[in-house]
């Protein structure tokens, strides 16, 4: 930055099992997101190796990390990050889609029908409520079976009694399907539904409950 180097992350260590749940918790500004999008091979450190499903990250082009992404990831955001100009089905064959899946339509039905959406299948994103677009995206984000799934403040725009909703759904379903979850959050009941919590403060990791 003009005023002088600015460190975000520092001296953060750490290796997440599969089939783990990890909620990252901290105060804003602790590194969170930041975290994460690392994690995810969506932004690079400027020091230091991520590995990600047994492949060094840090060691890949833009365009490796996006096909490791896409063999093994999912993501769901806190502004769920649908695409406006697609219905609800039509979001969540989208992964699938770009997968090379013969069946996109009849599986993204499927998973509309899992996170109780199935009336609502031909709508848009502007047609459908908070909780209802997180849904959605939760069903896009689980599509292609992801070993991996990344959570940033999934209920964060959302009412209490519709984030429990939506965040007793991710739970369900990553618990069904066995995926390694690793949630962003400041919601205390959320992250204590994890089997562990990194603290985060100011760029460090101060805490690893188990």
């Amino acid at each position: 930055m003009a005023g002088g180097q600015l460190t975000i992350l520092e001296e953060v260590s750490f290796s997440i099992m599969a089939g783990e749940s990890v909620a990252i918790v901290g105060v804003s500004g602790s590194g969170k997101s930041t975290l994460i999008g690392l994690l995810a091979g969506l932004d690079l450190p400027s020091t230091g190796r991520i590995t990600l499903a047994g492949e060094d990250i840090t060691a890949l082009d833009e365009d490796g990390r996006a096909r490791l992404r896409g063999r093994t990831v999912g993501f769901v955001f806190q502004t769920f990050q649908l695409l406006p100009g697609l219905t609800a089905l039509e979001n969540v064959m989208l992964p699938l889609e770009l997968a090379g899946s013969p069946n996109a339509a009849t599986q993204g039905r499927e998973l509309l029908l899992r996170v109780g959406l199935e009336s609502r299948a031909g709508h848009y994103p502007n047609q459908l409520s908070g909780g209802e677009q997180q849904r959605v995206a939760i069903a896009r984000a689980f599509a292609t079976s992801p070993a991996l799934l990344f959570a940033d403040e999934p209920t964060g725009n959302l009412d209490a009694h519709t984030g429990e909703r939506v965040a007793d759904l991710l739970f369900a379903l990553n618990a069904e399907l066995g995926t390694t979850l690793v949630l962003v959050t400041h919601d205390e009941r959320m992250a204590a539904r994890c089997s562990r919590r990194l603290h985060l403060d100011a760029g460090r990791i101060v805490g690893d409950e188990r």
